[in-house]
């Protein structure tokens, strides 16, 4: 007897029906997947909203950013640097807390 017998062919015919029907449940339509909705806790769900573009918050604070590095880097910046060439380098006389490089021999005899 050669090759398989009918009740054989029946049985491999429903395998492979059903290894195709297997195979194309396999595959997702554009429903799927199906997620619960995301449960946020209160740090994270404040973040959520705070990123969103074109929200009131984020455009305030990137102002408020850009003002802040404005204003450090062109006034506060160059203003000690001036203040302190003033205070250590150009100055005669010392100012109250200023930087004293000399100082007046003190004798015996002079009263402090």
């Amino acid at each position: 007897m050669s090759g398989y017998s009918e009740d054989e062919k029946l049985r491999l015919q429903q395998l492979r029906a059903l290894r195709r029907r297997w195979l194309r449940d396999q595959e997702l339509s554009e429903r799927e997947p199906v997620l619960p909705p995301r449960q946020l806790g209160p740090v994270a769900a404040f973040w959520e909203r705070f990123l969103q573009p074109g929200g009131l918050w984020r455009q305030g604070v990137f102002k408020v950013f850009q003002t802040g590095g404005y204003v450090l880097t062109r006034v506060l910046i160059p203003a000690w640097v001036i203040l302190y060439y003033l205070k250590y380098h150009v100055a005669r006389e010392p100012a109250p807390g200023g930087c004293v490089t000399a100082r007046a021999a003190a004798l015996a005899a002079t009263p402090v």
